[in-house]
This record gives structure tokens, C-alpha cells and sequence, in this order.
């Protein structure tokens, strides 16, 4: 393996496939990945086709997109990756172990899941108490940070994150999202105007950017993309152009309790941050509740409030209007943020 190797990358396809036990990182692991890659000898076109051999949706871009980060990635995807590349059923198994492994920094589950709700929640708390934290500034972010991400290029970071033009079965009941995933902003009904979007606790008590509602026009950042996970249940990405990928999580205990943080160890079995997605209202309306499915209680805003910097917590579904949600999907970024040609 080590000829023809060059600061990290190959110049010519390795004779063995990469394995993953070696990986101790997301970024290695990803970076495993990009090998494995090599080794099939396969573009990402060709990818794209074996998985559709194999009645996985794999598209060429989400390839792309997904190799070309240093973060974690999902689980679905290793699974479909390995098989387009050639990989047999015994060495897709250790690809998804050793992703487990990284992902909580444990050993990976010798299948024992059983145990009732108050098992998976403690479960969900553990993890959630070690996972690294986005560590955004406290404040919201200011006109001169929006400037910055301009500086950087917010579409670039997103220039392979096309979706497919034809629409699926819908993932989540009345919403027309891809069945890989659409961006979107989520409004609260009672304040269309108002985004869910980065902002900060306003007792205090929790000094880290956690979720709330702003002013649309002034939620430049993050960027808000719907990831299925399973029928009606989604994980809630913020695409940020400086600090990556983060994972609304709800935070089960501390000072940040019941509040909805955004962590950087997006995993497929963090239950702390599923999310399901229901209709809620008259029938004729495309309105939505969203529910931790952690503890199956609702989102809400804090003590009702209908003020621009309102957090978003969890509690009891009630029916109250503060827990009724609008979303909209919206382009991928780039086209949102006016490109007109290609990427490729």
C-alpha cells in the first residue's frame, strides 16, 4: 500500500483495499474511504450505477459531496458505498463497525438491543454528555461574520450537493422531499417571518449557539438540511461554511436542559438527534409538529414566546400553537446563491 503513496494520497490505484480498523477518526476514516475509493477503480458515475444494481440510491454528487468532507459519514451511505465498490458482505460489516466505533468512541454494540425506553434514553444522555460541541460564539452572528462566510464562499462548500430532479415516495408524510435529503427552512406557523436558526440562551445558563427563532432575512447562516433517517424521522443539519456540519441534538440534562444544540458528531444512532415529523392541523394544511424521538415530546419555543431570539426546547406535546411548524424546501445552495454554471 505504501507505494505510490504521496502525502495522503494515492497516484495510482492500491493493490489492497484500505482497512478500516486502522481508522481512529472521522477524518481518517473518510479518508479511508476516499482509498477505497481508488481501489475499485470506479468514477462516481460508475458508483452511482453499481448501487443502483444493488437498489441503493447513491447519487454521483452525494459521492462527491461526501468524500470531500472530514466529518463522519452516515451510515446508509458506508453501507451502499462498500457494496458499489465490490466489498462482500463480511468486509461491509467491518467498514459499519469500525464507522460505530468512531462514532461513539466505544467499541461498537454486540447486538444486544434490548431494553426499554429508560435504556436507550440513559444510552442517548452518555453519548450526548461526550460528543464534542460546534463551540460557535455565544452571540448571534453579526453582520461582520456574514461578511466572512461571504469572503469564503458559502456555495462552494456546497458546489456537489445537487439532488436528483425527479421526486421519490415521500420520506416524511406531505412534504415533498428527496428521498436523499432536501434543504429547507423551518418557520414557526404563529410567525412565518421568523427562522429556526443560531441563536443563544438568554438566562445565561448555557453558553454554547443552540436553536432559535430570528428574523429570516437576518439567518443568512446556517443552512438547514432535512436528512431522512427512516419514515417521517429526519436528522436536522446545519451546514455552516466555517464550522462544517453540525446535528440538532436535545440536550437531556445540565444547564442547556431540554434546549436543541447543534453537535458535530452527527451519528444514525444518536436517538437524541432523530427528529419525527408530523402533520398537525386541519388536514388541507401543510403544517408539521416535530418531535425528539429520544423522548417523544414536541419542540416548542420557550414560555410561548413569539419574540425574534426565542429558544426552541422540547416539552410536553400540548397542541399549543408554538408547536405548530412550517417547512419550506428551498433549492440547493448554490442555486440560491445565484451560481449559474456548473461545478463540474
Amino acid at each position: 500500500m505504501s507505494q505510490g503513496q504521496r502525502k495522503g494520497t494515492f497516484t495510482e490505484p492500491p493493490e489492497e483495499p484500505p482497512q478500516p480498523a486502522q481508522a481512529s477518526t472521522p477524518a481518517e476514516y473518510t479518508a479511508a474511504l476516499r482509498t477505497l475509493r481508488l481501489w475499485s477503480g470506479l468514477t462516481y458515475r460508475q458508483l452511482e450505477d453499481k448501487a443502483t444494481a444493488h437498489t441503493d440510491a447513491l447519487p454521483a454528487s452525494t459521492i462527491a459531496t461526501t468524500l470531500g468532507r472530514a466529518t463522519l459519514p452516515r451510515e446508509r451511505f458506508v453501507d451502499a458505498f462498500t457494496r458499489a465498490c465490490g466489498l462482500d458482505e463480511e468486509e461491509v460489516r467491518q467498514w459499519l463497525e469500525a464507522r460505530r466505533r468512531i462514532a461513539t468512541q466505544r467499541p461498537a454494540s454486540t447486538g444486544n438491543e434490548g431494553g426499554d425506553d429508560r435504556d436507550v434514553i440513559a444510552t442517548s444522555v452518555a453519548v450526548t454528555a461526550r460528543a464534542p460541541r460546534w463551540h460557535w460564539v455565544a452571540g448571534l452572528l453579526g453582520a461582520a461574520s456574514i461578511a466572512v462566510a461571504g469572503t469564503l464562499g458559502v456555495s462552494s462548500l456546497f458546489q456537489d450537493a445537487s439532488t436528483p430532479a425527479s421526486l421519490p415516495a415521500m420520506p416524511v408524510t406531505e412534504l415533498r422531499m428527496l428521498a436523499v435529503g432536501s434543504w429547507s427552512r423551518i418557520h414557526p406557523a404563529r410567525t412565518p417571518g421568523l427562522c429556526l436558526t443560531e441563536g443563544r440562551d438568554r438566562t445565561g445558563r448555557y453558553q454554547t449557539a443552540v436553536a432559535a427563532q430570528r428574523p429570516c432575512t437576518k439567518a443568512a447562516l446556517p443552512l438547514v438540511f432535512l436528512e431522512p433517517l427512516g419514515k417521517d424521522t429526519v436528522q436536522i443539519q446545519w451546514h455552516h461554511p466555517k464550522y462544517g456540519i453540525g446535528c440538532l441534538t436535545v440536550l437531556l440534562k445540565g444547564p442547556g436542559h431540554d434546549l436543541i444544540e447543534p453537535r458535530e458528531d452527527c451519528a444514525d444512532d444518536n436517538r437524541a438527534q432523530q427528529f419525527r415529523v408530523e402533520p398537525f392541523g386541519p388536514p388541507a394544511t401543510t403544517h408539521f409538529r416535530i418531535r425528539p424521538v429520544v423522548t417523544g415530546q414536541c419542540l416548542s419555543l420557550r414560555d410561548q414566546d413569539t419574540k425574534s431570539g426565542s429558544e426552541v426546547v422540547q416539552g410536553r406535546c400540548s397542541g399549543a400553537a408554538d408547536q405548530d411548524f412550517l417547512i419550506e424546501l428551498i433549492p440547493p445552495p448554490q442555486v440560491a446563491a445565484g451560481r449559474t454554471q456548473s461545478s463540474r
